[in-house]
């Protein structure tokens, strides 16, 4: 390109816009456009709250902690739930049915390789996971009860939550969606990704980055809590719970442990009281239950016991 080529390209268009479409007056020559281009598209331009990499910058997480905080609480707010049951469990504890069919397959690979220990180990596993899918039916009729009082007019403010994953949290939502009622899903971000399950309504399914803010949002509508066996994520929540409680910073609530076999050899309340790291008082904040009706019952007399008007 000649010089008087390059000249003409970088004079003003008629209507006082540069080629490039920035605006032209002040721009004598052709590097000045370049290095305003290189302005307008550098990160330090961008609008704080178009930009992404600050956004997601670890000096801006006091803003993002605000953010997600904020976002649930309108979103909860806007759908009417006021008054949340919380149901947490394993992840790994399936339906009955196919429960029935990873115990078939295993129950096959380990008859046709007797010497295998590895396969005898996976075969007593898949027996357990047969036994325990039958927490999947409670929760899942336990839900059911829940939606179905919501449905009905009896309790319209009470929506079961969970952390939308799979497994009992799975049950639960699924239990709530049969009885044609909406259901909450508080979803988390991990490493190793975890979709939400597909019964949770889709516009009340949130998705967190921290845990903390999920935490927060369980409790601050939960009317009860109730536990079904579980891992360390179901001990975090239970015992949270029961510290936020037993230390005064929540009005109690219902806790029912759902299992008591189960949760009596996980959890040893009396070896703590007979240790002297809880009082005697504190074997009553929860209770066990065995079946969905106990589980519903339990919670409407508790209810009835404190005048509270969720159970009127």
């Amino acid at each position: 390109m000649s010089a008087s080529d390059e000249e003409r390209n970088s004079r003003p268009e008629p209507d006082g816009r540069a080629p490039s479409g920035l605006p032209a007056p002040h721009i004598p020559d052709l590097a000045a456009a370049k290095r305003l281009q290189a302005i307008l598209s550098s990160p330090s331009y961008r609008k704080a709250d178009e930009d992404v990499h600050f956004l997601a910058s670890a000096e801006a997480r006091g803003p993002r902690l605000d953010l997600e905080y904020l976002k649930a609480e309108l979103l909860l707010r806007r759908h009417g739930v006021t008054d949340t049951i919380v149901v947490f469990g394993s992840t790994r504890i399936v339906e009955p049915a196919l429960a029935e069919s990873r115990l078939a397959e295993s129950q096959a690979l380990a008859t046709a390789n007797p010497e295998d220990a590895t396969l005898a180990r996976r075969l007593a596993a898949a027996k357990r996971a047969r036994e325990n899918s039958r927490y999947y039916q409670i929760a899942r009729e336990f839900g059911g009860l829940v939606g179905a009082a919501r449905e009905s007019g009896d309790q319209p403010r009470l929506a079961i939550v969970t952390g939308g994953g799979p497994g009992i949290m799975e049950a639960a939502n699924r239990g709530a969606f049969e009885a044609g009622a909406e259901t909450v899903g508080l979803n988390i971000t991990l490493p190793h990704e975890q979709l939400p399950n597909s019964y949770v309504t889709p516009s009340l399914c949130l998705r967190f980055r921290y845990f903390a803010l999920r935490k927060l949002h369980f409790m601050l509508r939960a009317r009860a809590l109730v536990a079904f066996p579980g891992g360390f994520g179901t001990f975090d929540e239970l015992f949270e719970t029961l510290t936020l409680v037993q230390t005064g910073k929540v009005k109690p609530i219902p806790i029912i442990l759902v299992g008591e076999n189960y949760w009596r050899r996980a959890f040893d309340v009396d070896f703590l009281v007979e240790e002297g790291v809880i009082d005697a008082q504190d074997r009553h904040l929860f209770r066990y239950a065995e079946s969905a009706p106990d589980i519903w019952a339990e919670i409407r007399r508790w209810g009835e016991r404190k005048e509270d008007l969720l159970f009127e």
